[in-house]
């Protein structure tokens, strides 16, 4: 019989109604839910309760407790991989980081839901059954963390949240899904192709900021976080990567001050390229020492700077991958 670990950390998934009809959220703990959903009889569950919150309430240091959970259940030869529930929030980017930071070659999948196990038409349970599924199956060996959602499985460093409340609320846009669940067996039809892999060296959690560019925008947040001392800013461009003139002043000081910048595009698809010269150009941001993004969106691109920071990694050969 295949062995499965279940980390449970709250979420739509585990959300009960209160008296005024909404939902509070991680309300359920880990042993809890799986009563309710009733899981799969033909494989041995292990249910870890580690958090019950909202999935915009999780921190990097809870992101910590949990890939150290999983890397203490992989002690265990005989686990055939790991789930974790969370709210859809924050579900791509809690993916993302187990991605880049647990090394395990057993699968390690990702999944929520959209609606609350006690409404109408819930995605709970189906979406937790297909995720325990999917773990036991050895076509996920070596492709690190993924998520499965609405019987479809995404890579984690594409996924992404494409609609507020819809039970399809994952996508990958450009690059589409994995593959299937279909009956309770994965159909795999495509592989990543890079396996990156950072295991913090540092405990410290490095301070990333996004600052979102748009028509006028000025410099006023990047002085904030110059200010503040920050690590690093992502910078969510326009296209290939252009951003407002008026920001490039304060941009050029804060790679002086030794800030890490990273600039991406807010397109779904393509990537950040040196097209164009001119004052804001993705050229001109990387002759000022800005690190060209690539295809990561905004959030992605914080999450991996954030796990080269404290991996001690060459940054920006790091994003060149």
């Amino acid at each position: 019989m295949k062995r499965v670990a279940v980390i449970t950390t709250g979420g739509t998934i585990a959300s009960k109604h209160n008296k005024e009809g909404r939902l509070n959220s991680g309300a359920m703990t880990g042993e809890e839910l799986s009563e309710i959903l009733d899981l799969p009889q033909d494989i041995d569950i292990q249910i870890y309760s580690l958090l019950q919150k909202p999935s915009m309430h999780l921190t990097f240091e809870d992101l910590d407790d949990v890939r150290q959970k999983i890397n203490s259940i992989f002690q265990d030869k005989d686990i055939s991989g790991i789930v974790v529930t969370q709210g859809t929030d924050s579900l791509e980017e809690t993916a993302y980081f187990l991605d880049l930071t647990v090394s395990d070659a057993r699968p390690i999948v990702v999944t929520g839901s959209q609606r609350s196990p006690e409404q109408l038409g819930s995605d709970a349970f189906i979406n937790l059954r297909h995720a325990i599924y999917s773990t036991c199956d050895n076509q996920l060996r070596n492709m690190g963390t993924v998520v499965v959602f609405n019987e479809r499985v995404f890579a984690a460093k594409y996924v992404k949240k494409e609609h507020a409340s819809n039970i399809q609320g994952f996508n990958s846009f450009g690059f589409g899904y994995l593959g299937i669940i279909d009956n309770d067996k994965l159909h795999l039809y495509q592989k990543p192709i890079d396996n990156e892999k950072y295991p913090p060296k540092q405990k410290e959690i490095p301070s990333v900021e996004i600052i979102k560019c748009y028509l006028g925008s000025d410099d006023k947040f990047i002085k904030a976080c110059i200010t503040s001392n920050v690590d690093g800013i992502i910078i969510e461009g326009v296209g290939r990567g252009q951003v407002s003139p008026l920001m490039m002043e304060a941009i050029a000081e804060a790679v002086e001050r030794g800030i890490h910048i990273v600039i991406t595009t807010a397109a779904e698809e393509g990537e950040v390229y040196t097209t164009y010269d001119y004052k804001g150009s993705a050229f001109d941001l990387s002759e000022s020492g800005v690190i060209l993004g690539k295809d990561y969106d905004s959030k992605k691109a914080r999450i991996k700077l954030i796990a080269l920071l404290r991996a001690e990694e060459d940054i920006r050969k790091g994003f060149l991958l």
